[in-house]
Order: structure tokens, then sequence, then C-alpha cells
């Protein structure tokens, strides 16, 4: 499948900000799931390439001098193919590091309970039918909707309140894998709407989980799956901080108004 992507993400500020840097996750990895056909990043800020210590393609993006609006732009075409939602076990990152604990994957009483079925399972059935009988209690515990949850919020919090967004699908799904004692990482990218796709915006974010003797294996709450063909992979890392497409700073520049516009489309070509 190719899929084409647009991308723009446009702050503003009440008033000039003297200083702003961000870090953008926003292009895709080369992987055995997908390949780039043609990818730009652009932005009114000063752009430097990167590569960050989870092999994510990124930029740095600089800006000085009074301004009151950054923009970011993202367009490209990607093609994808289905693995089953598997990816190799060797991709240069030792599967043990992502058994770590982060301030949004906190292991707290509620979190052990909600995973103690699914681990009680690994020995009877395996890994795998563990991993997916968590995904399924992820999504019957926390159910989709915007507006309660933000960026800072963690997997505990989102648990509690029993709503949330892909981003606390994917927190909470790591820190119970690590109740299983089953390295988890998060993944952020994209998703083609439709198709069963609908309870989310086109920029998504799900997880991938260690499975003995097979390799990384996606798994989404959100949409109680694992990554298809709709899917293109961004970025990898312990959480939204290390992982999420956009996270900056500025000095300055009062209250700020995001508006971003996501389209993701199947190319015809």
């Amino acid at each position: 499948m190719k899929l084409f992507v647009e991308h723009e993400t446009h702050y503003q500020f009440a008033e000039p900000a003297n200083h702003s840097v961000q870090y953008l996750r926003l292009t895709p990895r080369n992987d055995s799931c997908q390949r780039i056909l043609s990818w730009t990043v652009t932005s009114s800020s000063h752009l430097t390439p990167w590569v960050d210590g989870f092999e994510n393609s990124a930029h740095i993006a600089l800006k000085e001098g009074p301004h009151d609006e950054v923009l970011v732009t993202v367009r490209g075409e990607v093609e994808t193919w289905s693995t089953t939602g598997i990816l190799p076990a060797d991709d240069g990152l030792p599967p043990l590091i992502f058994l770590r604990e982060t301030r949004f994957t906190l292991v707290t009483q509620s979190i052990e309970r909600l995973a103690k079925p699914s681990n009680e399972l690994i020995e009877r059935d395996g890994q795998l039918a563990a991993m997916h009988d968590l995904t399924s209690r992820i999504a019957d515990s926390v159910r989709y909707q915007s507006g309660f949850t933000n960026v800072e919020t963690d997997a505990d919090h989102a648990l509690s309140q029993g709503v949330g967004v892909c981003q606390d699908h994917a927190h909470l799904f790591i820190a119970s894998a690590r109740v299983l004692n089953v390295p988890a990482r998060y993944v952020s990218g994209y998703i083609l709407a439709g198709s069963g796709n609908q309870s989310h915006l086109a920029s998504h974010a799900w997880a991938e989980a260690y499975i003995d003797d097979l390799g990384w294996v996606s798994f989404d709450p959100t949409n109680r799956q694992s990554a298809t063909e709709e899917y293109i992979r961004m970025a990898i890392g312990f959480d939204f901080a290390s992982a999420g497409p956009v996270r900056g700073m500025r000095e300055g520049g009062g209250i700020e108004e995001m508006d971003v516009r996501v389209q993701i489309e199947q190319s015809q070509s």
C-alpha cells in the first residue's frame, strides 16, 4: 500500500518569543514493514537533521530573534506492507533496555491488578497470547475519548479516569508489560482512517512488545489489533517524551495556540 501524508503544525504566540527550539521526529523509519518513496520536512525555523539514540531520524528546529509563530510542514509518500505486526528481533537496540521505568510508565498497584490476569496466561498460553489479552483489557478499561488527558498524563492517571487517547493506551501497555517482565516500547506514527480505524486522528501511537523466539510485535489497544499496512511507523522510544513527534521549549511568547492538520490518503499511483 502507498500512503500519502500531509501534516502541518502551526504555533502562534500571544506575544513575540525570543527563542524557540523543537525536537521533531517526523520522518518515517526505513523498516521491514515500510520504505520511504519521498519525504520532506520544512519549517519557518532553521532545521538541523540528526539521528537520536533510538536510531530515529529527527530534526532540531531553532528560531532566534522575535517571532510570533512557528510553522512545521511534512509531506511525503511511504510504501507499506503487512508483516502481521511482527518486526525483526535484532534491530540494533537491546530489548532489555525497554524494561526501564519512566515517569509516564510507572507501575502502580492499579496497573498490577490490571495486568495480573494476563500474567497468569503466560505459563499456560505463552507471551503472545498474554499480550493480546492485555491489549483487550486496556481497551476495555480505558475508553477512547479526547479532552480528558494531555501530553503530561501518565499511565496510572489515565487508568484511574477510565478514559484517554492512543498515547495513554500505549503508556499503559508499556507499564503493564513490565509487570509481565516483557520489554515494551512506544511507537509514534500515522494511521489511515477507515476500515475500522475511526476512533482517533491520523496521527497515532501504539506499542511494541518483545516476544521470545518471535521478535518485536505491535499492539494497538485503541484499535484492538496489531499494526497493519495502514500504519506508518515514525519513531520508537521509552514513552512519548522520547518518541513524540514534536517536543519543544521557548523563551517568551505568552499564551500559545497550536493548530494541527493531518491528512493521510492511499495513493492511487
